[in-house]
């Protein structure tokens, strides 16, 4: 891989803190639901910081779409988020990972276990699925602080067509939630997610605790490990 010059061509607002930066580059191969891309900022005195982002859309043509939760005291997020404009220009290398990725050919359902800003691989996923000719059943279980940062909300409330989403809130739910407040939990994924006999695929991301529990409970039910694949962020 080699780095490619990626020009912003529109961001917009997903949530208070996370925005969705659409790049056109030059030269891209494109990527399959659930890769990253490594992205390099270099200042004038040549000081350089890299970090890597998932992609939030399926491939099409040159265009990379990246959804970014700003980290306060980060050193590429607040740039990307904050000061990069429409027509300038960063380094992006891709793409990245060949194992949390979905094949639109697999019959298996999918499962889907989101935890904040882990989303966006996942909605990767989702996106293909809706644009699939194959209409394979996906659950995604998306678990979140508050309604304020959930992404891609007005997205998720109109999917259908045997795209099924539930929603668990951990700090503050909206009115008219009935859900239980609090971290996922073994009973949270048994009622929402597929049964081990129906053999789906699990695709898990989030920061590592939320991965590294949630995939222990997955394996406590009886899932697979081989069909666990996880992604994970964070110390």
């Amino acid at each position: 891989m080699k780095w490619l010059v990626a020009t912003l061509i529109d961001k917009r607002t997903e949530t208070a803190s996370a925005s969705t930066l659409v790049f056109e580059v030059d030269g891209w191969p494109g990527h399959k639901p659930g890769q990253h891309v490594d992205v390099r900022l270099t200042a004038e005195d040549g000081y350089s910081a890299q970090r890597s982002y998932s992609m939030a859309t399926p491939a099409h043509g040159n265009t990379v779409v990246l959804t970014i939760q700003t980290v306060d005291d980060g050193e590429v997020s607040p740039y990307l988020t904050g000061v990069l404009e429409i027509g300038e220009q960063i380094e992006l290398r891709g793409p990245v990972g060949g194992w949390f990725v979905w094949d639109s050919s697999d019959r298996a359902p999918v499962l889907l276990i989101a935890g904040g800003s882990g989303i966006v691989p996942l909605m990767a996923m989702i996106r293909t699925r809706v644009q699939a000719e194959r209409k394979t059943p996906f659950r995604l279980v998306y678990s979140v602080r508050s309604e304020a940062e959930l992404m891609y909300a007005a997205e998720l409330r109109a999917l259908s067509g045997g795209i099924e989403v539930s929603v668990r809130y951990t700090r503050q739910a909206p009115d008219g939630y009935r859900g239980r407040l609090g971290r996922l939990t073994d009973t949270d994924i048994a009622e929402a997610g597929w049964p081990p006999d129906f053999a789906p695929k699990c695709f898990v991301c989030g920061p590592t605790r939320f991965v590294e529990t949630v995939a222990d409970i997955l394996v406590s039910a009886g899932h697979l490990p081989p069909r666990i694949k996880t992604e994970r962020f964070g110390p």
